[in-house]
Parts: C-alpha cells; sequence; structure tokens
C-alpha cells in the first residue's frame, strides 16, 4: 500500500503576470499529480487558474503595475481549492453578458468566468468581488 502524498498548501503574492503564472502553475501541476488527478481535472483546474489570474491582473487591477494578485492553494487526494485576490475595486459577476447569447457573441467579455464556472465544481466571488474561492471536487473512483 502506498502512502498518499501528504497536503499541499501555498500563498504566494503575485507582482507579475507572466512569472506568477508559470509559478503558481508549476507548483499546481506538481502536487495535482502527486495526488493522483488525472490529465482532463490538472486541464481543467489549468485553464480555471490560468482565466482567474489573468483576469485579476488585467480587470481586477486594471493593469497597474504597482498592484499585485494574491494566491492561495490547497490540494489533497479529494479537492484542490483555491482562492484568487485581486486589489481592485471589485465587481458584480452578475453584471458580466452571457457570452453565449446571440447579441453577446462578438464580446470578448465573461467568457473567462464561464470557462471558470463550467471547468470547477464551486465558484464563489466574495464582496466587493476582488476575491474569488473556487474548488475542483476529484470524483473517486
Amino acid at each position: 500500500m502506498t502512502t498518499p502524498a501528504p497536503l499541499f498548501h501555498c500563498d504566494h503574492t503575485l507582482c507579475e503576470l507572466r512569472t506568477g503564472l508559470e509559478l503558481v502553475q508549476d507548483e499546481v501541476a506538481a502536487a495535482l499529480a502527486a495526488h493522483g488527478y488525472e490529465d482532463g481535472a490538472m486541464f481543467a483546474i489549468r485553464l480555471a487558474l490560468e482565466e482567474a489570474i489573468v483576469n485579476g491582473f488585467r480587470h481586477g487591477n486594471r493593469s497597474d503595475p504597482t498592484k499585485c494578485v494574491f494566491f492561495r492553494a490547497t490540494i489533497d487526494s479529494v479537492s484542490a481549492e483555491f482562492e484568487i485576490e485581486d486589489q481592485g475595486p471589485g465587481f458584480d459577476p452578475r453584471m458580466i453578458p452571457d457570452p453565449t447569447e446571440d447579441d453577446n457573441l462578438e464580446i470578448p467579455s465573461g467568457r473567462g468566468v464561464m470557462l471558470i464556472k463550467a471547468y470547477m465544481t464551486e465558484v464563489e466571488y466574495v464582496r466587493p468581488g476582488n476575491k474569488l474561492r473556487m474548488r475542483y471536487a476529484k470524483l473517486r473512483a
């Protein structure tokens, strides 16, 4: 019988999009693999994290180079939980137009939030809307 991987936990202050995203993606991918997540789950989580972090920098912080995005992750063999918080004023996710409606097909906004909701098991925007909590529940075999 193999010993389960220990709980993975990390906290990062990301002050630059490209290097911060790469650091997070690499650490999370290694932790997911160590906890037996399948390729499909790893793809879903990677995409949701990328959308959330990019949104934090570009929309939340309005690409202000003096502002950072805070990242927290906890991963075990049952679920992966993430928190992404930007330094912006927040937003109301209910006000984002549905990108699948005919009138909005040409509008580039809203697709990231839609993908996050589609791929993650639970998604919560904490008021005032500058903090995102999301969870991926691993299916048990």
